[in-house]
């Protein structure tokens, strides 16, 4: 049953919620953070955004996306999809756009339905499979027929499966620190229900944001230009649709745990590249596992290793003492192994 939602927030201060060890609600003491409506409306993105409207299960959808081009002169003729994470959106990949846009790429980069600007529904089945289908018909719209996919966290998952998906259409997969390296269900994290993973969302703190996000985004640094990602996600959720933006959140953290990829990188056919801060700890509902399951999970020193050794045509990039986000903490090196990456294939 579905439970009611959207009446008054529940807006209480707490620790980082553990249906997704990095979900995001601000608690509603004045003055914290700017507020954001669903669609994270008065939050700019770096480049323009543009709309896509389709059908989907039977409802009105717009998907916010990025489309930048290059110079003529610079362009390569190659088209980059960036899928962002879930605790992200396609405005955190600024630095990653201007690199690949001056590199020559065509950049694309849709936020995907339940996400930042992109609509919120109140139901909807959430899968990697449905996800890839609608980014395929925004390619589809734009009449790109070959991409370069790279996902950084959930978008590495969404990526894996838009190339298990739509192998002729993708060139190249990129994952920068995907989670779903590892099946944690499989290896003994509880389940916990969409029901309560929804109040946990409504529990988390804008300070455990930037907490959990100073501990594994960064390894234990912080910037002062961090705090506009820590601003951009606590916004929407003490919005006036903060309680629809958290059941999205219960939602697609269901899907996180309950769809793993990692089964499957054995059947992909395109060159695929790893990018991998191994100072990253991320493991979805770590909090609710034993301490003997915890002390097995997140460990991406060596889950970036098991993953090459499982791809067929795969190449590992390591970055030992950064974390969950190489692009936006060691900007200039990242992309110079991503590009390095890229122009091997």
């Amino acid at each position: 049953m579905v439970r009611p939602l959207f009446k008054s927030a529940l807006l209480a201060s707490s620790s980082i919620g553990t249906v997704f060890a990095f979900s995001t609600i601000v608690s509603a003491t004045a003055g914290e953070v700017s507020t954001f409506d669903g669609e994270l409306s008065g939050f700019e993105y770096a480049y323009p955004v543009e709309r896509f409207e389709f059908e989907s299960q039977g409802q009105e959808m717009q998907m916010a996306y990025l489309d930048v081009a290059p110079e003529e002169s610079s362009a390569n003729g190659r088209t980059m999809v960036l899928m962002h994470g879930k605790n992200f959106c396609a405005g955190t990949w600024e630095a990653t756009i201007e690199a690949l846009v001056d590199a020559g790429y065509r950049v694309i980069a849709p936020d995907q339905i339940g996400f930042c600007k992109s609509t919120k529904p109140e139901r909807y089945q959430f899968s990697f499979h449905q996800l890839a289908a609608n980014t395929h018909a925004l390619l589809d719209a734009l009449r790109v027929e070959n991409v370069t996919v790279m996902g950084h966290s959930m978008g590495g998952m969404l990526a894996t499966r838009f190339a298990l998906m739509y192998p002729e259409a993708t060139e190249q997969l990129v994952m920068v620190n995907p989670i779903g390296l590892e099946d944690w269900k499989a290896m003994g994290v509880p389940y916990q229900s969409i029901d309560d993973g929804y109040q946990s969302e409504l529990e988390t703190t804008a300070e455990g944001i930037r907490e959990y996000q100073r501990s594994t985004y960064y390894a234990d640094t912080w910037e002062p230009e961090y705090d506009r990602w820590v601003e951009m996600l606590a916004g929407m959720y003490a919005g006036e649709d903060g309680e629809r933006v958290a059941w999205n959140q219960a939602l697609t953290s269901d899907m996180v745990f309950t769809q793993p990829v990692v089964h499957e990188f054995g059947e992909l056919e395109v060159p695929t590249l790893l990018l991998i801060g191994e100072q990253d700890n991320t493991a979805i509902g770590k909090g609710r596992a034993s301490q003997d399951v915890q002390a097995t999970l997140g460990h991406y020193d060596v889950l970036g290793e098991q993953a090459r050794d499982a791809i067929p045509d795969a190449t590992l990039v390591e970055f030992p003492e950064l974390g969950h986000s190489p692009q936006i903490q060691a900007p200039a090196r990242f992309h110079e192994a991503l590009l390095e990456g890229l122009n091997q294939q």
